[in-house]
């Protein structure tokens, strides 16, 4: 028997493993997945985080693979899920990390009818981050309606030190490379992500706009994995590597 939105809700915020919810809600559509992403952000509210930002996710050919999934999504960022640097990861069910590039906006951005040129006027600078994702189903399965119900995986983000006014990079060749415990295992550029990730900044405030909501001033956008997602184990240390942001480098619990 399938779930309703709210005991969707309650269930994917408990942090407890289980099987995606189309195994019991074949009919679970992409609509109703948001409403269900929408009311665990109320609950998130309920208890006192407040929203920071929004969250890209499956923005690289890479990671949509990975997945098996072909469309993007969006996902809400609190300050709960702020991890400060140094901080280690804490315990969650199966940890993975990935490089991304992050906007902090100045300006109000709107859709529908959001390019990628009016969504970078709207941006007060950039920073590297690094993302932890957390899939609450087994083995990661699912499909995309699970994704979005789950808030993209969403489970903590670090901010790189260095924040650059985006007109001074070229964002489309700004490298990570991405290192786990001393050794290279991935690099891609910020192309990686949809082609630009204006173009990712531009999705986020269309997607939104569609439902009647906008993107902030002074919120995050993060937007997106760059690399494939690497798992972060007990004792592992994550690391990644910008070419003009900075380093960053979280370590298991």
């Amino acid at each position: 028997m399938s779930l309703g939105v709210r005991e969707a809700a309650e269930a994917l915020l408990s942090g407890e493993e289980r099987e995606p919810l189309t195994d019991s809600w074949p009919a679970l559509d992409v609509d109703t997945a948001y409403a269900i992403q929408d009311e665990a952000l109320r609950l998130r509210r309920a208890r006192g985080e407040t929203v920071v930002g929004v969250k890209l996710g499956l923005t690289s050919r890479v990671m949509r693979q990975r997945m098996g999934i072909d469309s993007p999504l969006l996902a809400w960022l609190t300050d709960a899920m702020v991890l400060p640097a140094g901080v280690p990861v804490p315990s969650l069910i199966h940890p993975r990390a990935e490089p991304e590039l992050v906007f902090v906006l100045g300006k109000r951005l709107a859709g529908p009818g959001v390019t990628a040129a009016t969504a970078m006027a709207a941006v007060d600078r950039v920073h590297g981050g690094i993302e932890i994702v957390d899939s609450r189903y087994r083995d990661y399965r699912g499909k995309l309606q699970d994704a979005v119900a789950d808030n993209g995986f969403s489970a903590y983000f670090t901010l790189g030190p260095v924040g650059a006014e985006p007109s001074a990079l070229d964002l489309s060749l700004e490298a990570a490379l991405l290192e786990v415990d001393g050794a290279i295992v991935d690099t891609a550029t910020g192309a990686a992500v949809q082609g630009h990730p204006a173009e990712a900044l531009a999705l986020a405030a269309n997607i939104l706009g569609a439902r009647g909501l906008a993107l902030e001033p002074g919120w995050l956008v993060l937007t997106g994995g760059m690399t494939d997602a690497v798992d972060l184990r007990p004792g592992s240390r994550v690391a990644a590597h910008f070419s003009h942001l900075g380093s960053i480098t979280l370590a298991g619990s």
